[in-house]
């Protein structure tokens, strides 16, 4: 039985922060804008609390089903790689949620392998933000 690919995972630190975060605020999910600043680290917000946009792509779940979207743009320059999400200690300038806690969350890329990257493209493509609104 062959191991399923995917784009994104997680680190056992980001792991326990994002349970943490769970346990405060319900449910959450990441995005990823590739905007200015902040914008192109993950972002973690109450799933209640942010609209996924038509473009926006679908790259994976994390741990308790937690959604990891990126902006459709990002995407395309960032297609060719595995998405590791980490945490540091330090503030961001951004709106996520785990700032209060004098940590961050950042992303460690890798090239996907010619097997990863086979494996992918032979499958559906990743569900948009337009898929979810309909």
């Amino acid at each position: 039985m062959q191991n399923r690919v995917h784009r994104v995972g997680m680190t056992d630190a980001a792991r326990v922060v994002l349970r943490r975060l769970i346990e405060q605020h319900g449910p959450v999910l990441f995005h990823q804008s590739g905007g200015c600043c902040d914008g192109s680290s993950p972002m973690c917000f109450p799933t209640r609390e942010f609209r996924i946009g038509a473009a926006d792509v679908l790259l994976g779940h994390l741990a308790w089903h937690t959604e990891f979207w990126m902006s459709g743009d990002q995407y395309e320059l960032w297609k060719h790689t595995h998405l590791t999400v980490d945490v540091v200690e330090g503030r961001g300038s951004g709106f996520s949620l785990e700032a209060p806690d004098g940590v961050r969350f950042l992303i460690r890329s890798r090239l996907l392998t010619d097997e990863e990257s086979a494996a992918l493209e032979s499958g559906p493509p990743p569900r948009t933000g337009a898929e979810r609104l309909t």
